[in-house]
């Protein structure tokens, strides 16, 4: 009879242990699930003790039933007082973003087989207009800017290849693509992570998940590969400048090397410039400022590191580590580094946050941007916006902390200075930066 009851007793705390685990994994599901809302800031009222986000169940039932077949998971809808404008033209999951050297228009490519070209001067008016490229056949999973803005470049996902597009402006003012008569011969044996375009015009460059970078002539000739030694790469990319390839992955360091051209523009080689070392575990990605002289990486250690690269290298000067900051991380997991180097943007899964580089502080987070994983995540020319991607919408948003970052700077400066011309210019940048971040403040309030 006791072994009975013992035997119950085990099952029946079984039985209960499984009913818990079940009623928990009903609870967590809705907000891991990809169906989930967003847990943005819910709408006053919608929830605001939290209960609405845990089940998603309550406020939906109040819509008619059609509406909610109706909507598909790529209509992720996301609010935040800095968003600046949300692009919607695309009818598939836009995965690369690449603003144009003179910073007029922004490039987004999708998988539905169109580039798109955004004017930067709409973005805060209320209709966005682009142009539309096609893509016959394929479609564009990286897209990049000629340096002067009269061609572009893309990756073709069925192809595995660098297309060149040409951009004729019209006299009304539109313009023509015309695809080159020949796409780029295939040279990589692994999927390509990214690529990109020197912006001294002298070269491109294409880098795959193995070990491989290949550098390109603008006609399709591979001047040199680079074997990076790392394993994997997870990401590489052109320097603003126009000056160095860089690489990281499995390792816990970046390397950068340099591209050599002759005087007369004829290339000479590839050589190693420097490295980045101090991370503890691979590095997920990393990004150089406007002038290339700092870098900001992240890694799966945990923490993001902002550096000082502008070093004599040639004399085997080491870059210098100025700051580590700690973030969450999780793959896919991309870095941008402002320009001006004042502030680093983070995303990781669907969500990012924004940095200052002097204290290394958290200043701003957006969660639940897109509908999807975070697929890029750029600043444009001037610092003032931050764009992302992770479905069918690119989010622009206004970049704060930069003008928080750039008060800052000009009043130390001032403390400093002598001068009454250098007083009087300081002042007036410190005015026009508390100028707009009052304007974005009191339109988003």
């Amino acid at each position: 009879g006791k072994m009975e009851a013992v035997a119950l007793g085990a099952g029946l705390g079984l039985l209960l242990a499984l009913l818990l685990l079940a009623a928990a994994l009903r609870r967590a599901a809705p907000r891991g699930s990809p169906a989930a809302p967003p847990r943005a800031p819910l709408p006053a009222g919608a929830g605001a003790n939290g209960h609405a986000a845990a089940r998603p169940e309550g406020p939906r039932r109040a819509k008619p039933p059609a509406r909610a077949r109706k909507e598909k998971p790529q209509q992720h809808s996301f609010a935040h007082r800095l968003l600046a404008a949300a692009l919607k033209g695309h009818s598939g999951s836009v995965s690369c973003l690449h603003f144009s050297g003179s910073g007029k228009y922004l490039a987004s490519c999708a998988d539905d087989r169109t580039v798109r070209l955004w004017s930067t001067r709409d973005f805060t008016a209320r209709e966005h207009r682009c142009l539309r490229a096609n893509v016959e056949l394929d479609h564009a999973e990286l897209v990049r800017f000629s340096p002067d803005c009269r061609a572009f470049i893309v990756w073709l996902a069925n192809g595995e290849t660098i297309r060149v597009y040409k951009m004729t402006k019209k006299d009304d003012g539109n313009f023509t693509f015309t695809a080159s008569s020949e796409d780029f011969p295939k040279k990589h044996k692994a999927p390509v992570i990214n690529i990109g375009v020197a912006e001294t015009g002298k070269f491109i460059m294409t880098a795959s998940s193995d070990t491989t970078i290949l550098i390109w002539s603008l006609k399709g000739e591979v001047l040199a590969s680079i074997n990076t030694n790392q394993m994997n790469n997870a990401y590489a990319a052109v320097s603003p400048c126009g000056r160095f390839v860089a690489s990281c992955g499995f390792t816990p360091d970046v390397k950068v090397w340099e591209v050599c051209f002759g005087k007369s523009g004829d290339f000479r080689e590839v050589t190693r410039a420097f490295e980045l070392k101090g991370h503890t575990a691979g590095v997920y990605s990393f990004s150089f400022s406007n002038d290339s002289r700092r870098m900001a990486t992240v890694s799966k250690d945990g923490t993001w590191k902002f550096w000082d690269t502008d070093v004599e290298y040639k004399k085997q000067q080491d870059p210098y580590l100025l700051l580590t900051g700690r973030c969450e991380v999780a793959e896919p997991c991309r870095i941008a580094l402002s320009p001006d180097a004042h502030v680093v943007a983070i995303s990781c899964g669907t969500t990012i946050a924004v940095y200052n580089t002097r204290r290394g502080e958290e200043e701003e987070r957006f969660v639940g941007v897109h509908g999807q994983h975070i697929a890029d995540l750029a600043f444009d020319t001037t610092g003032r916006y931050l764009v992302s991607c992770g479905d069918r919408a690119i989010h622009v948003f206004h970049n704060t902390p930069g003008y928080r970052a750039v008060v800052e700077e000009m009043e130390t400066m001032l403390r400093k200075t002598t001068t009454k011309a250098t007083r009087e210019r300081l002042e007036q940048q410190i005015t026009s930066a508390k100028k707009a971040l009052a304007a974005i403040c009191g339109r988003k309030q």
